[in-house]
């Protein structure tokens, strides 16, 4: 029974990530175009999300101020997840709504891209947070699923949208992490040429 289950979840989630594929390559190439140009102009990439979505704005940023796949210099990447003392402080002084956006207020700047994640594209947390990034001239790179919700209607032409077609929160997150790689390894080849796999 249980390794039915197993083999189930196995299964589903080499199938979305095969359908989801096309319909994400472009997205993502966007997304890998955007953070390049901010990262080349001396800009920086801050990024947000809650639960499961937090720990993949701890791992990109990560990432990018470690290192991917090869040896380079640290890129600016900064999580809003990990200080509790700001976090614990804004949500109990004004509201949970607001313990990314005051961050991005603190931190952001024009030209700086802000990397939301939200599996439901509704988290109040993640749109205050977008709503500031719109106001300071930043873009923003969504990562969101079960059709965008509201993240995917408050975003301009400017920003990209990696929606993931399906409902399940876990696949979701799947897409996401894969999301996060190709992500990586698509500013290591813009910023530094080659393929550590040539």
């Amino acid at each position: 029974m249980i390794n039915q289950r197993i083999l189930a979840h196995f299964q589903e989630s080499a199938e979305l990530k095969m359908a989801a594929a096309s319909v994400l390559a472009q997205p993502i190439a966007a997304a890998v175009e955007l953070m390049f140009s901010a990262l080349s102009n001396g800009n920086k990439i801050l990024c947000c999300g809650n639960g499961g979505s937090a720990a993949d704005s701890q791992h990109f940023a990560a990432e990018l101020v470690g290192r991917f796949e090869r040896e380079r210099l640290p890129l600016p990447a900064m999580a809003l997840t990990t200080d509790t003392s700001i976090i614990t402080a804004i949500g109990n002084d004004y509201s949970y709504n607001e313990i990314f956006s005051k961050q991005v207020q603190a931190f952001g700047q024009a030209g700086d891209v802000l990397l939301a994640f939200s599996t439901s594209g509704n988290s109040a947390n993640v749109l205050a947070a977008i709503d500031a990034a719109l106001d300071r001239e930043m873009r923003v790179v969504a990562m969101t699923g079960k059709g965008g919700g509201a993240i995917g209607k408050k975003l301009t032409e400017a920003d990209v949208h990696i929606c993931v077609p399906h409902d399940r929160t876990a696949r979701i997150q799947e897409v996401h992490l894969l999301t996060i790689h190709c992500i990586c390894d698509g500013i290591d080849v813009a910023l530094f040429g080659g393929d550590v796999h040539d």
